[in-house]
């Protein structure tokens, strides 16, 4: 673990969609509940809701719950160009970019988590875990949008599992 690098992570896989619904999936508080969340909010400049429907805007902060836990998560959008990259902070100070780009039939999601602090505490809850975690939502991504299942646990008798 000498040379292990504490403080990134990247994720990719391929996802046979369009790189407008990728993107959606990503900047819709509609869309992103498909596969990731049981429940966004965003809120623009002025912290009004914004409406399920609507694209996020850098400066928009978020409120963001899943399946089976009792925590929220906030951050702020950090970036975002309309069409293949989002940025957004996470896990405290965290940044997460996800780049989309198109390779043949698929599109090519691309998620890096950076900034992670290299305390104990950050280096397993939120290197290893998020990690773990990302790894499967990316593989949820990739199933509900190439007409599968959704694949998240939703039963509270069920935690722990590998898809909660």
């Amino acid at each position: 673990m000498k040379n292990f690098n504490w403080t990134t992570f990247t994720r990719r896989i391929a996802v046979k969609s369009t790189l407008i619904d990728l993107y959606d999936a990503w900047t819709k508080a509609s869309e992103i509940e498909k596969w990731f969340l049981s429940h966004a909010n965003y809120f623009d400049l002025d912290k009004h809701l914004v409406e399920k429907s609507k694209n996020i805007e850098k400066g928009f902060t978020y409120e963001w719950s899943w399946y089976l836990y009792d925590i929220v998560e906030s951050g702020t959008i950090t970036a975002t160009n309309g069409k293949d990259f989002i940025q957004f902070t996470f896990a405290g100070e965290c940044l997460v970019d996800i780049n989309l780009s198109v390779q043949g039939d698929d599109v090519i999601v691309e998620l890096t988590q950076k900034n992670i602090p290299t305390d104990d505490d950050s280096k397993q809850n939120i290197r290893l875990g998020c990690d773990s975690g990302w790894s499967f939502f990316l593989v949820n991504l990739k199933s509900v949008y190439e007409s599968g299942p959704d694949l998240r646990n939703k039963n509270p008798d069920l935690k722990g599992m590998v898809n909660s």
